[in-house]
């Protein structure tokens, strides 16, 4: 139904933009401006800059994106900066498309690139206000760890985190079949 792919150099960035404005304008309208509500196509360049940044297709249809990125050591947020943990970010699916399932595929797959870059950790921010963020990533296994206060943001955020099993790690099957 849907194709990741990384950005390639001849993916649009204005495409790109176009989605995050989407995707987040159930956010703006709940009074949260989150960068990606209204940023440029200069500051999507900005921040996907030296992350890995999937996009979802269907068809010919950009549907939904995630960028995930090394440590950043030099943001204002000390848990973004911390080497053991990757950090994910510009996280969006169309609204067409959202409650399909593609925004676990978009997150499994920035999991997956930050276990296979060795990181034991995930982290991400979100606004306390959008509980139902917060509540969809606690079941995906983040937690709170910290709150977050970006200086040019009229509310407080959290900073959620997420322990990755590393490769040497046994996983359960979730579901096995019986006779």
């Amino acid at each position: 139904m849907f194709t990741l792919r990384p950005l390639a150099e001849t993916d649009s960035l204005e495409q790109l933009t176009a989605l995050l404005h989407r995707a987040y304008a159930q956010l703006a309208s709940m009074g949260l401006r989150y960068t990606a509500v209204d940023q440029s196509v200069a500051v999507t360049r900005r921040r996907i800059a030296g992350g890995h940044c999937l996009l979802a297709w269907r068809g010919n249809a950009l549907a939904g994106t995630i960028t995930v990125h090394h440590p950043l050591p030099a943001s204002p947020c000390p848990q973004f900066r911390q080497p053991d943990s990757a950090v994910l970010m510009q996280f969006g699916v169309d609204p067409v498309w959202q409650g399909c399932g593609l925004g676990s595929l978009l997150m499994d797959a920035a999991e997956a690139w930050a276990r296979s870059q060795g990181y034991l950790r995930i982290r991400l921010d979100t606004a306390k206000p959008a509980s139902h963020l917060v509540e969809r990533y606690g079941k995906r296994g983040y937690r709170v760890e910290a709150p977050l206060q970006w200086p040019d943001k009229a509310y407080a955020s959290v900073v959620m985190v997420k322990e990755l099993e590393t490769a040497a790690a046994t996983r359960t099957p979730v579901c096995a079949a019986t006779n």
